[in-house]
């Protein structure tokens, strides 16, 4: 006789400042395995399965991430009294925010319509060592104006071959930024963080693994005169003759939006 099944939409946060990702590794700690690893805790003895929207990289947080949950036999029958045990049983740097009822209809994965990605930095001066878990810092000086016109030509549809690493076989390269700017931060502020402080923003259906990091470095590389205009142009041309190598830093990168259709 089969099992019967329900179905939990979860939304959450994380720093991912001390996490390897967000997907279980062996002998790593991961966002993925501190929640099953939470789960097993708080609902023993059931069979459950966590499955994420999608994974961020090591050190990677984010404001609005979702997974979910399939559980086995019974249904949770109190899902704000749930919701209370599963933050009370995780560590301080994950927070479930809400938990909704859903069916075997929802894919999680497939039915993500866009996401938004923040990635924080600030450059010339070294930050107040609490800023490394918010905000990655470029010691050298940066032409940000020339940065924020650049961020622009990554809007629209692009192939983004040279903007991802480790490439799978039939991975789609070709990929639609639906916004793309660079402008001063204001999303988050602590009166250790530096005077100022900048905000790499991108939207879009998805994205490839360190593309967005890696659209960040070749900014920085920009900033700093390495690049040209011309040359972040050709890096978006189905023949891009420019390889890009720059990936980076994890830590300034966060999730701040996920919506479904």
């Amino acid at each position: 006789m089969q099992k019967q099944r329900y179905y939990y939409l979860i939304q959450l946060q994380y720093l991912g400042f001390r996490y390897s990702g967000w997907q279980h590794q062996p002998g790593q700690k991961t966002i993925e395995s501190m929640l099953q690893k939470t789960l097993k805790f708080v609902l023993p003895g059931r069979s459950g399965k966590v499955l994420g929207a999608g994974r961020t990289d090591a050190k990677v947080s984010a404001l609005d991430m979702k997974f979910e949950l399939f559980l086995e036999d019974e249904p949770l029958e109190d899902l704000f009294g749930f919701q209370e045990l599963f933050n009370k049983n995780l560590p301080p740097d994950i927070r479930i925010l809400n938990i909704n009822k859903t069916d075997s209809k929802f894919n999680i994965i497939q039915d993500a319509k866009e996401k938004e990605y923040l990635y924080l930095f600030s450059f010339g001066e070294k930050n107040h060592p609490f800023c490394a878990p918010f905000l990655a810092n470029i010691l050298d000086d940066l032409d940000i104006e020339l940065m924020m016109k650049a961020a622009k030509l990554f809007e629209g549809t692009h192939d983004f071959l040279a903007y991802t690493a480790r490439l799978r076989e039939g991975t789609r390269t070709l990929r639609t930024i639906t916004h793309c700017s660079l402008t001063e931060n204001t999303l988050l502020k602590a009166n250790f963080f530096p005077k100022k402080s900048y905000v790499f923003t991108v939207r879009g259906n998805g994205f490839m693994r360190y593309q967005i990091r890696m659209m960040m470095g070749a900014l920085i590389q920009l900033g700093r005169g390495e690049l040209t205009l011309a040359d972040i142009e050709n890096t978006l041309s189905p023949n891009a003759s420019i390889e890009l190598n720059f990936v980076a830093p994890g830590s300034g990168l966060l999730l701040n939006r996920l919506d479904f259709t």
